[in-house]
């Protein structure tokens, strides 16, 4: 492990570094003795997205995958406002506990998803009984509350979150509610309330097209604003939704390097890898896209051609060697869903589509592109 690891983990808390510490001297759960956390256990975490009706159907057969292949798992949507505070008033933990005992349970480190957003918020956070935008002290209020429920809730269990995700649209602050009403200090006042709510978790700020140069400026400007006011923000989420043939391997590693050099752990956050034809550009993520759906777009419905499922292999070979490559920046590679039938791709940016981005086929066995990153 390298120096700057150990200096991450030793700003960590207990829950974080007691699973390195099991990593570290070859300990593993009880239920497995191999899979990708053995695989990479002395480079970075590996970890998985784990569906909301996964956790509410207790979905033993993809669970017992999960714990035996991954050393982090993130809530895909169990801990967003609309999931777990639907109403302002109103909390539902049931999912959320569920992923946070099977994380401790499993020793994994776990990852909270995702606190300040610009989708999945119930539109009454940001008005008033009389359905009028609210003060900028009101919703302050209210993000505070929101922050500080989550990380008590989850002190010594979470070790990391994504805090704010998606506030940078290509170079510049994204105008959202949040944005609006606060200013664009609602970022620096967001990773406030999270670090005083919970002075030892590891932060981070999860943003798409973090390969944009323009967007890796306006982010480490804003990082760099926060450390002025005494804020530290310790690390970066690249989402990493790809293509077969984009963006290419240079502007991945020149993202890593520009976030490294300015001080951050680098988390590879959501990482899938579309096979469709393109119809959005790399850089897009945004769930607000809809394109419609035509049979052309969906080329693959009664399975993956042989050539097609080699290019995903050495796509995920590619991109798995340069983090390895780079595995003294990298904190964590999560990638976003486990097997094929479960992956929002299927129905991003085209509903109702056959997409086959991820490293598990629709029987939870693992592809060729499992077996080439084992190999590394």
């Amino acid at each position: 492990m390298s120096l700057n690891r150990r200096q991450f983990l030793g700003r960590s808390f207990s829950a974080l570094a007691l699973l390195s510490e099991a990593r570290l001297s070859g300990l593993s759960n009880a239920m497995s003795v191999t899979g990708l956390k053995d695989a990479f256990k002395d480079r970075f975490f590996i970890g998985t997205a784990i569906p909301t009706h996964v956790l509410r159907n207790n979905d033993h057969k993809k669970l017992d995958l999960i714990a035996r292949e991954f050393s982090s798992i993130t809530a895909e949507n169990a801990m967003k406002w609309s999931e777990i505070r639907p109403r302002l008033n109103q909390w539902y933990w049931t999912e959320a506990d569920t992923l946070v005992k099977f994380g401790v349970e499993n020793r994994m480190l776990i990852v909270g998803h995702a606190l300040i957003w610009h989708n999945q918020v119930p539109a009454a956070i940001f008005l008033d009984k009389k359905r009028k935008p609210v003060s900028r002290k009101t919703l302050l209020t209210r993000m505070e509350k929101h922050i500080s429920t989550l990380l008590e809730r989850y002190k010594g269990q979470i070790a990391v979150w994504d805090v704010v995700n998606e506030a940078v649209q290509d170079d510049r602050w994204r105008e959202s509610q949040w944005f609006k009403c606060i200013g664009e200090d609602y970022f620096e006042q967001a990773f406030r309330f999270a670090r005083t709510a919970d002075p030892n978790a590891h932060l981070i700020y999860n943003d798409y097209g973090m390969d944009n140069p323009g967007k890796q400026k306006a982010v480490i400007q804003a990082v760099k604003d926060c450390k002025k006011h005494g804020v530290i923000i310790d690390g970066v989420g690249m989402q990493s939704h790809v293509h077969l043939d984009g963006p290419s391997l240079q502007r991945i590693e020149n993202a890593i390097l520009a976030f490294s050099g300015a001080g951050l752990r680098v988390h590879i956050t959501e990482l899938d890898v579309d096979v469709l034809p393109e119809v959005n550009s790399y850089g897009d993520a945004s769930i607000a896209t809809n394109v419609r759906y035509l049979n052309k777009l969906d080329p693959y419905t009664e399975g993956l051609p042989q050539e097609v499922e080699a290019k995903l292999t050495r796509r995920y070979e590619d991109l798995f060697s340069l983090y390895i490559k780079h595995r003294e920046k990298i904190e964590r590679v999560t990638l976003w869903g486990t097997s094929d039938d479960d992956s929002w791709k299927n129905n991003w940016p085209v509903k109702g589509r056959t997409n086959y981005p991820l490293l598990f086929d629709r029987s939870l066995q693992p592809k060729s592109a499992y077996h080439a990153i084992s190999r590394l």
